[in-house]
Order: structure tokens, then C-alpha cells, then sequence
């Protein structure tokens, strides 16, 4: 039992080492709102989430982002990107999670995927136009975004962002699971 605990928190502890270094490349995407950035670094906090459990998971996006805002810093002072960041993680991971545990086949993965995308693109909409935007507004003093520019924002900047980025994020899962089914099975009956 100590052994596997020990296991447990060194394959998180890579796997955040891994997604740390994955986030530092991240890029915009043409015609999106620059300080929107795709990184890959949530295909090794998936992984964990499926080979060792959800936590495993969620502990693998609080690292990265953690290591992110202090390798990085913020402009704002306070880690919202990084809390917006973390929250896009856990809205995206929980329902690959949750339904390829119960269908634990390429058809789960891509149904988990399709849902994870969904969950992603609305939550973040929603956590934005509730939370992250106010926030950035308020700790760079700028004027509070409003009526047609905030929804603008919703509609045309974060939400096509996200689709996008499940999109690629999906497409490399796929590829990554289609050559490393049976390691990941393999890894999810160890750490069961």
C-alpha cells in the first residue's frame, strides 16, 4: 500500500514536470484574442486522470499552473490566467474521466472527448463572463467590459478559443491512445 502511494506521487510529479514544460509552449491562435493560448500541457493531466484517477489528475493541473506562475509570473499580480487555466483542466478532464471509466474503449474516449469539449467551451463562457474577465479588469484597472464588448468577447473570442483548443487537444489524445492502449491499461490495473 506505501509503495503504491509513493508510485502514485511520482508519476504525478512527472506528469506535472511534463505539463509544466508542454504549457511553456503555448501560442495564439489568428483571429482569437492574443492573451488566449493553446498549450497541450492537459494531455499528461489526462493521462493521470485515467491511468491513476481524477485527483491524480486535478493534482497534475494545480502543479503545472503552480510552477507556471512562478516560473512566469502575472501581470495582474494574482494567477488568473493560471486560474482560468486550471479551471479549463478540470472542465475538460472530468468527463473523459468519468465516461471512459465506464466505456473504456476508443468509442468512450471519443464520446468522453466530445463532452469534455462541450463542458470546456460553455464553463469557461460562463466563468469568464462571471469571473475571470471581471477579475483581469479589475486587477490591471481597466474599465469593467460591458454589454456588447463582453459578449463579444463570449461569443467571438472565448468561445470558438475553446472549441479549437479541445479540438487539437482531442485530436492528440487520440493519436496518443490509439499508440498507447495497452501501456495505459496497463498502468490504470497497477494503480488500481
Amino acid at each position: 500500500m506505501k509503495n503504491n502511494k509513493l508510485r502514485v506521487m511520482i508519476a504525478v510529479a512527472m506528469l506535472s514536470s511534463i505539463s509544466f514544460v508542454l504549457m511553456l509552449f503555448n501560442f495564439p491562435l489568428p483571429a482569437l484574442p492574443p492573451f488566449l493560448k493553446v498549450d497541450f500541457s492537459d494531455v499528461p493531466a489526462l493521462i493521470a486522470a485515467i491511468t491513476m484517477g481524477p485527483v491524480a489528475g486535478i493534482l497534475v493541473a494545480l502543479f503545472k499552473n503552480v510552477l507556471y506562475w512562478i516560473y512566469s509570473g502575472s501581470t495582474t499580480g494574482v494567477p488568473v490566467g493560471e486560474m482560468a487555466n486550471f479551471a479549463t483542466s478540470i472542465l475538460f478532464m472530468l468527463p473523459v474521466y468519468a465516461i471512459y471509466r465506464k466505456v473504456s474503449n476508443t468509442k468512450g474516449l471519443a464520446i468522453g472527448l466530445f463532452v469534455g469539449i462541450l463542458a470546456m467551451a460553455i464553463g469557461m463562457s460562463v466563468l469568464n463572463y462571471a469571473v475571470f474577465l471581471p477579475m483581469y479588469t479589475y486587477f490591471l484597472n481597466m474599465p469593467a467590459l460591458t454589454g456588447s464588448a463582453l459578449r463579444d468577447t463570449i461569443v467571438l473570442g472565448i468561445l470558438p478559443f475553446n472549441l479549437i483548443k479541445g479540438l487539437l487537444l482531442s485530436a492528440i489524445i487520440i493519436v496518443l491512445f490509439k499508440t498507447m492502449k495497452s501501456w495505459l491499461d496497463k498502468q490504470r490495473a497497477q494503480f488500481s
